[in-house]
């Protein structure tokens, strides 16, 4: 690891695409498919809501991004974090206790969040920050081993989760699909073959979630999910990020078309996992160089203010959308949310929320106010 005297407080090319990732995120308010619906003719509100949609199973669209991107990019700062504390002569052992205490955490709003308006605690752990918190400590004691045993417990791991569904039995003639919520009309989206092993709710993280999810306090038993839902001193390696994205993206598609492994997001997938990880690297290679140039960085500052902020600004999205749509409705009325037409108004709305986030996240930003785990 190099002296941590050289290495920079803050790296802006991941503040820059931590910001992309929550705008996305935020930008949910919008309500594309919402708009695409009502104007069904239009070949550009259909692509925009495609693009905020995730796929139905296989492949990936622009929002699919958005948890690979927020998990990605704290293994990123990881490493700033590590040799921040290193400069302020923390001890492993607190350094350590600190990061199980974010761990916990992060679990923890996770659970929240995913709770509010629920009858009882949700137990759920498809959240992102949960899904951070739950490997948070395990990359910090992986981040002080050598490069050769990161790079082994990568591959051990996806080896291994592979290994899992592709060993688990694949359901008979006479399943009921319609028991684990795979209604007839999507059942287009079946793998056949080797494949079908990761088919939807037919597959071991189905049998592992019934049987885990079940031991938790629940207000009704779960059957099956909806399915709703390195670096360098001074100077970035950007070649490293292109070169390892290209790598990682060719590696996912070959086991994707080969039908060793599918690439499926909602399970998550070795190969989803390869892939995404491309496009995470691809994107902070084009973040590192665009960051390169003064003026480019002070076009990136409203994605800097929501990045600097950004477990700020994932509470606001799941808490404030209600509230200021509410009152949005209330004050402004009907007459001015429809003034660029009925169709649109979900996106006038969504927009002036928006807006709304981006402005208390940037009066944080000027007045220094980041919270932090």
């Amino acid at each position: 690891m190099p002296e941590t005297a050289t290495i920079p407080l803050r790296n802006s090319a991941v503040d820059a695409y931590r910001g992309l990732v929550m705008l996305l995120m935020m930008g949910e308010v919008l309500s594309f498919s919402k708009v695409s619906h009502a104007l069904p003719n239009s070949p550009i509100w259909h692509l925009l809501a495609v693009e905020q949609t995730h796929v139905e199973w296989t492949g990936m669209s622009l929002h699919d991004t958005i948890q690979p991107g927020f998990t990605f990019l704290a293994g990123v700062a990881l490493p700033y974090s590590i040799a921040s504390r290193k400069r302020h002569h923390e001890s492993f052992a607190r350094m350590l206790l600190h990061t199980m205490w974010r761990s916990l955490v992060l679990i923890g709003l996770g659970i929240f969040l995913r709770s509010v308006a629920a009858p009882m605690t949700n137990f759920t752990f498809e959240d992102t920050l949960t899904q951070i918190g739950l490997g948070y400590t395990f990359a910090f004691l992986l981040a002080f081993a050598r490069p050769r045993w990161q790079y082994a417990t990568l591959g051990g791991i996806l080896f291994a989760y592979w290994l899992a569904w592709a060993l688990y039995p694949l359901p008979g003639p006479g399943f009921d699909w319609a028991a684990v919520g795979v209604p007839a009309d999507w059942r287009e989206h079946l793998f056949t073959g080797f494949a079908a092993h990761w088919n939807k709710n037919a597959n071991f993280g189905q049998a592992f979630d019934v049987w885990f999810l079940n031991v938790l306090p629940r207000p009704s038993r779960f059957l099956y999910n909806g399915g709703r839902w390195t670096r360098d001193a001074f100077e970035p390696p950007m070649r490293r990020y292109l070169t390892a994205g290209a790598v990682l993206m060719v590696a996912g598609l070959v086991l994707n078309v080969t039908g060793i492994c599918p690439i499926v997001k909602r399970i998550w997938t070795p190969s989803w996992t390869l892939y995404s990880g491309g496009v995470c690297f691809l994107f902070l290679a084009a973040f590192t160089w665009f960051m390169r140039s003064p003026l480019r960085t002070r076009l990136a500052v409203p994605l800097v203010v929501v990045g600097m902020n950004s477990i700020a600004a994932y509470l606001i999205a799941h808490l404030w959308e209600e509230f200021l749509e509410s009152s949005f409705r209330t004050h402004l009325g009907m007459g001015v949310l429809n003034i660029f037409g009925a169709a649109v108004e979900p996106f006038t709305l969504g927009l002036l929320t928006l807006a709304t986030y981006w402005l208390v996240l940037y009066w944080m930003y000027r007045r220094k106010v980041f919270l932090r785990i």
